[in-house]
Parts: structure tokens; sequence; C-alpha cells
């Protein structure tokens, strides 16, 4: 069980309370301030918070701990806050009550009463808890989870890991082929965790030079190199206590994996520039369209690492192997984008949807969204008509290829070489005599 939080401007009132908890066996943390218990609620989970209500010594309105009552409960809703006051009133209880307090005593307190009501509290706490995972592990089964459409069969193993796994801080590791939804998947198995009040910090491995990976992950200090003009804190350090997403974890250098390895296994890292070792508190979520095993057997990638990765793997399929799901994925993004343009699209012309369903789609989900955006813009009606998608076929377009943009060449190239690659990034932009940095631009510029 977590530890009890207790706010509270008096000493010996904070010492009291914590010595009545720890004759129960209940641990504790206590704090003089409400900026303080604030800052302690973002950093760490507790199982229920003792909070005065007056730190103003010349006031006795109970206004301030009021006013901390939404505060606190946006940072998590099911903890249970208990207020307590020496100047209580029934106008008090029953706003502190309002506010979303659960319970209220006054100082001087009664000792065994109030180890009942605390008993009580962290029952029916862990019971809130309990219920707000089922209900949403519930929500991940039936692909209700907000952003992430997934009803057909295809779907099912993936929806059940993410609600099984979920709750847990395991390491997991997704794959998938590049624009499937990996990343839509980090985010489920992050707001499923008992980390989800925590942040969820997402860093792209395929979007930096090899000379940024170390500043990016852990962080620098003033004057590391020429361009370090000030301290940063890293992904690690911006993590702390939630979730780090590591996309495209393939691309991840071997010095590099060495040290991700030790975060890992320790929780421990240093700056960049820096002698002084962090700790870290974060639950790694990686992804990667890579075959990690031939990496390894390439030289390209550390086993023991694979190992930490991947406590439970979850494959994404590709859109091509779900295509029940493009209608509703569809209409998502078609819903999406209309709003962000201010236009009144309703649907989709049959022809249009016959046009999507038809389609390979080698950039998967991703280039569905890019698709629909593009359709919004183009459209002039209130459906959308096979004509604002954009899409032609490969044999009609190649031979078309004078009437189309220096882009729209570009981006069938890349789409054409992915499909003759399919989960092998590296392949592709090997094939196009590209740089790892240059294909990811590429591939984020055109949608796919």
């Amino acid at each position: 069980m977590n530890p009890i939080l207790i706010a509270d401007d008096e000493s010996d009132i904070r010492e009291a309370l914590q010595f009545l908890l720890k004759c129960e066996g209940l641990r504790s943390e206590i704090v003089a301030s409400i900026p303080a218990a604030l800052k302690a609620l973002e950093a760490r989970d507790f199982s229920l918070m003792l909070m005065d209500l007056n730190y103003s010594w010349d006031t006795t309105s109970g206004r301030e701990g009021l006013e901390a009552l939404p505060k606190i409960l946006a940072i998590d809703e099911t903890l249970p806050v208990v207020a307590m006051t020496a100047w209580a009133t029934v106008d008090l209880a029953v706003e502190a009550m309002k506010r979303g307090a659960r319970d209220f005593f006054t100082k001087p307190w009664d000792n065994d009463r109030v180890i009942c009501m605390i008993r009580t509290q962290l029952a029916l706490g862990e019971a809130l808890k309990r219920s707000k995972r089922l209900e949403h592990e519930n929500r991940i089964l039936r692909g209700e989870t907000p952003g992430f459409i997934a009803s057909c069969v295809a779907m099912r193993p993936v929806l059940d890991l993410i609600s099984r796994v979920g709750p847990s801080d395991a390491n997991v590791l997704v794959t998938g082929e590049n624009g499937s939804g990996k990343g839509v998947v980090a985010r489920a198995l992050h707001d499923a965790s008992r980390r989800a009040s925590n942040p969820m910090i997402s860093v792209n491995m395929g979007g930096f030079s090899d000379g940024l990976f170390e500043s990016e992950l852990f962080g620098h200090v003033k004057g590391a190199f020429t361009d370090a003009k000030t301290d940063r804190a890293g992904r690690f350090e911006l993590a702390n206590g939630g979730t780090l997403f590591l996309d495209e974890i393939a691309n991840l250098p071997l010095n590099l994996q060495a040290k991700l390895l030790r975060v890992i296994e320790t929780g421990e890292f240093e700056r960049v520039g820096s002698s002084r070792t962090l700790k870290t508190n974060t639950r790694i979520v990686s992804a990667t369209n890579a075959n990690l095993h031939a990496e390894i057997a390439a030289g390209r990638f550390r086993q023991d690492l694979l190992f930490r990765l991947n406590t439970i793997e979850i494959r994404l399929p590709a859109l091509r192997e779900r295509p029940e799901d493009i209608p509703n994925l569809a209409a998502h993004f078609l819903d999406k984008h209309a709003k962000r343009y201010g236009k009144r699209i309703s649907g989709f012309e049959e022809p249009a949807m016959n046009m999507l369903l038809a389609h390979h789609f080698p950039g998967n989900v991703r280039e569905l969204d890019h698709i629909l955006e593009r359709a919004v813009l183009m459209s002039g009606g209130t459906r959308i008509q096979a004509s604002d998608l954009g899409l032609h076929p490969t044999a009609t377009a190649a031979a078309n290829i004078d009437a189309m943009s220096l882009d729209d060449v570009e981006k069938l190239l890349i789409q054409k070489t992915l499909a003759k690659f399919p989960g092998n990034t590296r392949l592709a932009w090997e094939a196009l005599g590209l740089s790892r940095s240059a294909f990811y631009r590429r591939l984020q510029k055109h949608g796919l």
C-alpha cells in the first residue's frame, strides 16, 4: 500500500499524526504547505491524504484548504482526502465534502475514531481505484479507448494484452510496421497503469542525429558541448514517475544501448557533462518496425537489452490485416479534421469508401489520417468524394508521372519501397540511398 500524505502547517500536529499512523502499521509522509502537498502528489502515489484546511496563522475560514481540494483531485481523482481543522463548523464540513473531501474531523481528535475513519477511507479508496481500472480495461476490450479504434478480430489479442499488462509496471515492446499505431498502444498502456496521472514522455529514436541521442535521453549541463547554453533535463528526468515511450528503438546506437541498459537495471544515469548520478523511476514502453532478433544477429542490437525491453511483446497488425477497421478509422479522422478546419462534412460517398477499402496502405493508419486531412481540405461539399482522396492505382500513377508534382513522385517512390520491404525500414532507407534521419523526415512529411 502507498503511504498516507499528511499536510499541516503545525509540526506537532504532523508528528502526532505520523506517530499515530506508525503505531497502526501505516506509512506516511508529511508536508507543511499546500504547494508542497501538490508537488508530492505529482511526484508519487498516495493511498490517502489528511489535510488541514488553514495554513495562515490569522485565518480560520478553511479557505486555503477548500480552494486546494479541486487541484488535489485533478492530480488523482481517486485519492481519498480527509479534511481536518481546529475551527470546525457544520457549514465548513459541508463545503469541504461538496468540494471532494471524503470525511472530516476536528482537532483535537479522538485516536480511535480517526483510525477507524482512515481504515474505512483506505478500503473505499482502493475499491474506487479497482473500479476505475476495471472500467478502463473494459473500454480497452470493447475498443473504446479514446483515439484507439479497434473492433476487428485481428486486434483482439492486442486489446487483451493491453488490458492485462497495462496496470502493471512491466516493460513492453510494441512491434509493427511504420504508422500502424504503436504510439497509440503505448498511450493506452500508460492510461491503464497506476502511472496515468504522471507524465508520458515520447521520443522518436529515428529523429535525432547520433550526437544528440545522449543529450535527449539523459540531459546535459551548461557547457557540456558547444550549444549547451543552459542545463537541460533529459527524457528520463521528465518521465520520472511515469512512462517513457522509446519509438523506433532499433535505431539506438550500440554505445548508448549499454547506457540505456544500465538505466533500466539500476534507475541511475548522469547528464552529459556531469558526474552527478541521478535516479529515475520510469516505465519503459518501446516500439520498433525492425526484426530485433535479426538486428542482434547482425551485431547492431544487444541481446541483453532486448530481454529487458520485452518483458511483454505486443505485435500490432498492419492496417491491411484489419480492413474491417478502415470505415471506423476513416470516420474518426474525418470528424477530427472537419472540426479542425471548420467544415461541415458528414460522411463518404460509396465510391470514396470503396477506394479506401481497396487501398494497400503502406503507411498504415498514419497514411489514412494524412489522406483524410487532405480530403477534408479538398472537399467542396458535405460528403467526401473519391476525387477528394487523391488516391491513384500504382500503375496509372506511374503512367501519369509527368503530371505529378515532385512531392507526389517522392511519396510514390517511398510507398513502393516500403511495400517492397514490409516491416523493415532499414532496408527501405538503404535502398533509397537516404540516411536514417532523412528517411524519417520524409515519412513525417508525407504522412507515411
